[in-house]
């Protein structure tokens, strides 16, 4: 005869949402986890999740006591709470990334967990804002439809100086050949922001990896003027080459802002905007998955603001 025995057990579910971050069609822009965990957990299971998702970044929520902060930590103002944000890719934790902090605010604002329209986030470099707001009337964003309104992060001015290296032969080796117009390079690290001679270059632009990973720079991002016909006031790629884990070189190209390319992105709509003597503009990243960003620029207060919107794939739980 087999007995069978059942034993009641409790299962904190943990509810999660693939979000494309800067665009507003699925299986676009960047992609990013956000996971709202209703209790702490560790680190090791925090990077196996992220691992598990094996997208560009995974942003875990969690609410926390007030009373005491981890000033170590990312934190975000929710209603009378904190919810602490932990952000990891598939290698290793990050302190702040651009999509994953866009993707995060989308899930809170779009899941109805607060009725506010402003989330500040508590970080080790300032006060982060993420603000719900109304599509612009003329903008490329203020054509898409779904939700109707947008998500704005509030940063400060990212300087740039003109980059002497003698490499710059090497860059445009590295870039297939493409003709460089200008090089500037971000003051407190070593992120290039190159410029080509067309949005059609940068579009078609085929690198070469392994002089990439050969230059004194951490990531490069390639920009020009878009086709007049587009729509957009420019296009941009970034490109950020390294060692994995088990030291097999990888690239992680044509994501749309990031850990670090949201510093070269913050550094693009500056530069562009003092360029094209405007204090609004649209970019688009011209690659495989693509995805736009509307800059604003606010010289007197040395902010940008990026604009962009994200789309939830799908919806599900974690049950370990």
């Amino acid at each position: 005869m087999l007995i069978l025995v059942y034993r009641e057990t409790t299962i904190n579910i943990c509810r999660h949402s693939p979000v494309d971050a800067f665009t507003e069609s699925a299986f676009k822009g960047n992609p990013a986890a956000v996971c709202l965990l209703e209790e702490e957990k560790g680190e090791k299971w925090l990077q196996l999740v992220a691992t598990e998702f094996n997208l560009s970044e995974t942003c875990f929520l969690t609410r926390i006591d007030l009373d005491s902060p981890n000033p170590s930590r990312l934190f975000i103002v929710y209603e009378d709470l904190l919810v602490f944000i932990s952000m990891h890719d598939v290698c290793l934790q990050v302190k702040l990334c651009g999509h994953a902090t866009l993707a995060a605010s989308h899930f809170i604002f779009s899941s109805g967990l607060v009725k506010v329209n402003v989330i500040e986030f508590m970080t080790l470099s300032g006060v982060l804002t993420a603000r719900r707001v109304s599509l612009p009337e003329v903008s490329v964003l203020s054509q898409l439809k779904s939700d109707g309104f947008c998500i704005e992060l509030d940063f400060p001015v990212v300087p740039l100086v003109e980059y002497t290296s003698v490499e710059v032969s090497n860059i445009s080796q590295s870039l297939n050949g493409a003709s460089i117009v200008d090089i500037k390079k971000r003051t407190t690290e070593d992120d290039l922001l190159v410029m080509l001679s067309s949005g059609k270059t940068v579009a078609e632009l085929q690198p070469m990896f392994e002089k990439i990973q050969k230059l004194p720079c951490r990531g490069m991002t390639v920009t020009a003027l878009a086709p007049s016909e587009s729509g957009f006031d420019i296009y941009s790629r970034f490109f950020l080459l390294g060692l994995d884990t088990i030291g097999n070189l990888f690239n992680a190209c044509n994501f749309i802002s990031g850990s670090c390319h949201r510093h070269c992105t913050l550094c693009l709509g500056t530069l562009w905007c003092q360029k094209l003597g405007k204090s609004d503009l649209v970019a688009y990243q011209a690659s495989t998955r693509g995805g736009f960003i509307r800059f604003h620029l606010d010289e007197r207060n040395q902010r940008v603001m990026l604009q962009g919107k994200a789309v939830t794939v799908m919806e599900g739980s974690l049950l370990v």
